[in-house]
């Protein structure tokens, strides 16, 4: 049984983003895991994160001018997976850093490190040749994004070859800064789960313990990001008890829902 399977398996999941090197990175992930986070995803930094709203376009920036490589982001992995051995680590953000070596050597560095999935933002089903291969050969999880306008007849090339769960983007937009209807919420995870045995998260505009015990009674997991990123901004190298605390307060809401 794989780590996604775990953590989904217990029942709705909390998934937590974070941005690699803002802030005192592996204190922020070690807080995540102790208020009670299922999933974790570890940001990698880029100059271009169009998918991403303010919140962790700022804490891009951040990291970045401290000199954040994807080296160290490699470094950070390996010593999450030492310290959490059970915990599911998903590396998020955008094709450049991760194909510009090759991607057979970013697989091969992701199974070293011990991440179990990614997600690659700008890297569309059509284009998995790019990635995909790479990291199913070395048994890592191609963790694929659906939308509102992902329709029926795109949903079947979205799914093939993806894994570990399914990645709702409940807004056509950017992170943190809106959220969709709960209705339109639940309509999606019902036709994604109808096309899929993938567990479905669901993330995009998630920030309170509300609003995420309301997604957690339909999906299979729950996706927060900008709320946390936020704390970072605020409290600096001090963010581990804030983020805990919101962890707490959200994986609450989540594993109460149903």
């Amino acid at each position: 049984m794989t780590r996604f399977e775990k953590a989904f398996g217990k029942g709705p999941a909390l998934v937590c983003f974070i941005t690699a090197g803002d802030g005192d990175t592996a204190a922020n992930l070690d807080a995540l895991v102790e208020g009670g986070a299922d999933v974790i995803e570890l940001g990698m930094p880029f100059t271009d994160p169009m998918a991403d709203g303010p919140a962790i376009q700022q804490a891009n920036i951040r990291s970045l001018a401290k000199g954040t490589r994807t080296a160290d982001i490699l470094n950070m992995a390996r010593s999450f997976r030492a310290r959490h051995p059970e915990v599911p680590l998903v590396l998020m953000g955008y094709a450049n850093p991760m194909t510009i070596r090759g991607p057979e050597w970013f697989a091969a560095e992701c199974a070293k490190a011990g991440v179990d999935g990614v997600i690659c933002v700008d890297i569309p089903s059509e284009e998995d040749a790019e990635l995909g291969p790479a990291l199913r050969e070395a048994g890592v999880a191609m963790i694929r994004l659906a939308t509102p306008t992902t329709d029926a007849a795109r949903l079947p090339a979205v799914l093939e070859g993806s894994s570990g769960f399914l990645y709702y983007v409940s807004v056509a937009g950017i992170t943190g800064m809106q959220q969709a209807a709960q209705a339109s919420i639940e309509e999606a995870v019902a036709r994604l789960k109808s096309a899929s045995d993938l567990p479905v998260a669901v993330g995009f505009g998630v920030r309170t313990p509300d609003q995420a015990r309301e997604i957690a009674r339909v999906a299979d997991g729950v996706v927060v990001g900008s709320a946390l990123v936020d704390l970072v901004k605020q409290h600096g190298e001090a963010a581990p008890a804030a983020i805990r605390e919101l962890t707490e307060a959200l994986a609450e809401a989540v594993h109460t829902a149903r």
